[in-house]
């Protein structure tokens, strides 16, 4: 079997650091040449909250000979009308693009490759690239997991096929609910990864500074409202069920989800949004495929969103006009907080 990893940054790199390590030789595709050549020189080094180098396979899309079993694709999602037209020449007859992505991207790229081609998977663990060959893994090691489930027309043995590759890695669910397991990712990263890209911080200075949890907990809400309004039901995270943990409709029940996010996400506290780190570099960041999903579904099923908008708003205030992420933007949010 035939793997890539397209977009091989700082979770793609430590994904095929694991595959290789653990005897599934898989290709590692970037376009940041200063990151090929360091894996190519010195392997994969993995720190954080684990440490191991190894060799891998790192080369530049253009070095890409299909064909492919599995295309694990890692990019981002602004540009997947391209990549994924380009990939799918690339792919075997029977060959499936796993997308890790953040959003809801399986719809766009089905409609490219096709529904018997496209797996939805979700990324249940944080990684920061440190320098040019070196990934730090953000989340505690007994913490990492995958959902993964695909389009109506998948087989169940492609989905097998690729839950036997990532468990090389850590502990793979196979979702019958796809969207469900994607709207839970979606309002983790709508609030964790927006209000921290927002103030400038981790997931954990998120969960916990009194104020952007407050603000953290009324970003869940609507995320929740906004998915039950189109008909979806939550998957569970790890085995919790987060509508339970952190839905309210009283103050009792929405103080009990104030203090319960810092336990929540004691694991995954070190997590850097990845909007975050694109908007320190300049970057376009995925604020629209993000925290713009849920505004835009709010919109189509009249469900308001505030903090989502007033998360988009301060973002794109950040990419654009110069703002600096930090944690005076939660001025921002004095009406939610207050």
């Amino acid at each position: 079997m035939k793997g890539a990893i397209y977009g091989a940054g700082s979770l793609g790199t430590i994904l095929g650091a694991y595959l290789t390590k653990n005897g599934f030789p898989i290709e590692l595709v970037n376009r940041n040449e200063k990151h090929v050549k360091a894996l190519q020189e010195n392997g994969a080094h993995v720190v954080g909250t684990v440490d191991f180098t190894t060799p891998v396979n790192a080369i530049f899309p253009d070095q890409m000979k299909g064909p492919y079993d599995i295309i694990f694709l890692m990019t981002k999602q602004l540009h997947n009308p391209e990549v994924v037209t380009m990939l799918k020449p690339k792919l075997a007859k029977d060959g499936v693009i796993v997308t890790l992505q953040n959003g809801i991207p399986e719809p766009g790229i089905a409609e490219i490759i096709g529904e018997d081609r496209t797996v939805g998977c979700t990324v249940e663990w944080g990684a920061t690239m440190t320098e040019p060959g070196v990934c730090e893994l953000t989340s505690d090691p007994d913490s990492l997991s995958f959902h993964m489930g695909g389009m109506e027309a998948i087989t169940e043995e492609s989905l097998n096929k690729v839950k036997e590759v990532l468990e090389l890695m850590c502990p793979v669910d196979i979702e019958d609910n796809l969207i469900g397991a994607r709207w839970s990712k979606l309002l983790i990263n709508a609030t964790f990864s927006g209000l921290g890209t927002v103030i400038g911080g981790t997931f954990g200075d998120v969960a916990g500074w009194k104020p952007a949890a407050k603000v953290a907990v009324k970003c869940m809400k609507e995320c929740i409202d906004v998915a039950h309004a189109s008909g979806v039901e939550f998957a569970p995270v790890q085995g919790k069920d987060i509508t339970k943990l952190f839905y309210y409709n009283n103050p009792v029940k929405q103080k009990f989800a104030e203090l319960l996010i810092p336990i929540a996400m004691k694991k995954h506290s070190s997590i850097y949004p990845s909007m975050l780190q694109d908007v320190m570099k300049g970057k376009p960041c995925e604020i629209d495929a993000i925290n713009g999903v849920v505004c835009e579904w709010g919109k189509k099923y009249g469900v308001p969103t505030p903090v989502n908008d007033k998360i988009v708003e301060v973002v794109r205030k950040e990419e654009n006009e110069g703002l600096r992420p930090m944690l005076a933007n939660i001025q921002f949010f004095k009406e939610f907080y207050q």
